[in-house]
């Protein structure tokens, strides 16, 4: 077993359609995954989990949305961070991020895997309606965090990549009654609800049933929609699923709370 100084660890900053923004940290490597709030509220962020965006080495981005990229640019200019993204991703993104110098810029391809110290990223594509949206896959010796949110669907190549990792960051965005009923304009709803828009808390629930493992440990449901979906909601839809399949949330593994302005403790994978 790891020892608490030799892990991988993670904290979900900030998860939702106001903001997105997740830190990882091995021995050797601290990383962020997307920037999707203000510049300022990352560092707040940061620093309530103790840590600092002085310490992050590297930045990936999962998409262009404004809830992902928000600070990109800011950060990459004011911490000298290098970022990641694919090709398509970049185009989407440069008019909207400001300035980024060259030698910061790097090409994270879909369907590849990196190596950054002493830590692996798998990347992979998901369905969303963006240009090319991609998450990622975490691997520290024998253990993996994966990212699985902004998709409308889990497909069997996704599902196959992210099996029996030991957490998850896992998209639970909406209760579709709250969604149907709520004040969203039809096509927004429409967008929502499609192949390529945001997996319900049944959705997300079907998927995880998919890929959980006896390696898993964490999960913690993510993007919840401030305006049609409840974090209580979310958790029971996602329980009840779990144990009628006779898993117990709490004894096979955690079940846990995002939330778009506070960070997750900073957890330990194993």
């Amino acid at each position: 077993m790891n020892s608490e100084n030799d892990a991988l660890k993670v904290s979900v900053l900030a998860s939702g359609s106001g903001g997105n923004a997740t830190y990882l940290e091995t021995p050797h490597q601290k990383l962020l995954i997307d920037a999707g709030l203000s510049g300022k509220k990352i560092e707040e962020l940061m620093n309530s989990i103790g840590r600092t965006l002085k310490d992050v080495d590297r930045l990936l981005v999962t998409h262009e949305h404004s809830d992902h990229i928000q600070s990109v640019g800011v950060l990459a200019r004011r911490y000298g961070l290098d970022v990641y993204a694919n090709q398509a991703t970049w185009k989407a993104m440069e008019p909207r991020i400001g300035n980024v110098k060259v030698e910061q810029k790097h090409l994270f391809e879909m369907e590849t895997t990196k190596t950054f110290g002493d830590l692996d990223v798998e990347s992979f594509g998901v369905s969303h309606d963006a240009c090319a949206p991609q998450f990622y896959e975490v691997h520290y010796q024998d253990h993996a965090f994966a990212i699985v949110t902004d998709t409308g669907y889990v497909s069997e190549r996704v599902q196959g990549i992210v099996k029996n990792a030991d957490g998850y960051l896992f998209e639970c965005n909406h209760d579709t009654e709250m969604l149907r009923a709520g004040i969203y304009p039809w096509a927004l709803k429409q967008r929502i609800l499609g192949d390529q828009g945001h997996l319900s808390n049944e959705d997300g629930a079907n998927a995880l049933m998919s890929v959980l493992g006896p390696r898993t440990k964490k999960i913690y449901l993510g993007h919840l929609s401030q305006e049609n979906n409840l974090k209580e909601l979310a958790h029971l839809t996602v329980k009840r699923t779990m144990q009628a399949h006779d898993l117990g949330v709490g004894s096979d593994f955690e079940l846990l709370a995002t939330d778009p302005a506070k960070a997750t403790e900073l957890a330990e994978i194993k």
